[in-house]
């Protein structure tokens, strides 16, 4: 409803007709009930300016229409169901359980401790950066099926599980270890497996069900269970064997490139291509079907059956 014109910053002295429009919106959105120094002022240029009232209070009324319009299109009126739906949200946000300040910041800084090495903003590629010095030594060391891999490449697997199976060649390095432990895949993984792994009857159940009206989600619930005990057990023995000490002994430690001038000239002009991504691709397809391979299809209503006839 106000303009700059009037706000004590600007200083500005308004002319009787600004003015008068504007107390005329402020009578307008008041309903008649100004201030009594606003009902003076209103009044003398009432009397002062009554050969043009008319179009002061024209003004006035189209200004505050304007302006009650936007307010209108702004806020515009919600359902009950909206205002029933947001109560219920702050009902269980309030009831949900919090974690201290101290807990989270904790939290954090363990994070940025354990990966602070393994930023790229924050440390340094070893050996030396390839978009930097033209050299792809950094990638061909890092390759995603190379045989030895690096010091730093090895310490990301003992993060977590998450991070030892998002690596393939630390997921190769796993698979070593659980034939050792007789976790062999093909044993009690792969659908058909002679020694099925066996998970909890809740969890079966609604892998049996959802099989019913099959979904790319039937599985998960499955897999999330073997992953767990994975997490909480397999991973942890993993990290204690003589497989991971081992391929900590031969992880490569490559030391920093200290190129010259004149050598970062020659690697420029030698630049060479780096690994064309058509490769990683035929790596990762390979990968695929070989794992496609090793599977057999399974009737898992069958299987249900069959435990049930046994008990």
């Amino acid at each position: 409803m106000n303009t700059p014109y009037f706000w004590p910053t600007q200083k500005w002295v308004a002319e009787d007709s600004d003015y008068a429009i504007y107390l005329a919106k402020r009578n307008i959105r008041k309903k008649g009930l100004l201030e009594p120094y606003e009902q003076a002022h209103y009044n003398h240029l009432h009397e002062w300016l009554n050969h043009k009232w008319d179009f002061i209070v024209m003004q006035a009324t189209e200004q505050y229409k304007y302006v009650r319009g936007m307010f209108t299109r702004r806020h515009p009126k919600i359902p009950f169901d909206t205002y029933r739906r947001m109560n219920l949200f702050y009902q269980q946000a309030i009831m949900s359980s919090k974690v201290k300040s101290s807990v989270s910041l904790g939290a954090l800084n363990k994070y940025v401790a354990t990966y602070k090495n393994h930023d790229p903003f924050l440390a340094p590629c070893l050996p030396s950066n390839p978009w930097l010095t033209d050299n792809d030594s950094y990638w061909t060391l890092n390759m995603r099926q190379v045989e030895v891999p690096t010091k730093m490449r090895v310490e990301r697997w003992s993060f977590s599980l998450f991070e030892l199976l998002s690596d393939l060649r630390g997921r190769d390095d796993f698979k070593v270890f659980l034939k050792k432990e007789f976790s062999v895949g093909k044993t009690f993984l792969v659908p058909g497996a002679p020694r099925w792994i066996n998970i909890d009857g809740r969890t079966m159940g609604l892998t049996v069900k959802g099989l019913d009206h099959p979904h790319r989600y039937v599985l998960e619930a499955a897999e999330t269970h073997v992953f767990l005990l994975m997490k909480k057990d397999t991973f942890f023995r993993y990290l204690k064997s003589p497989v991971y000490k081992e391929i900590q002994k031969k992880a490569l430690n490559p030391e920093p490139h200290n190129f010259s001038p004149a050598q970062l000239e020659h690697n420029a002009q030698n630049r060479s291509p780096g690994i064309h991504p058509l490769i990683l691709w035929q790596q990762d397809e390979a990968e695929k079907a070989k794992a496609a391979a090793a599977s057999v299809p399974v009737d898992v209503r069958a299987l249900m059956s069959k435990l049930d006839r046994m008990k």
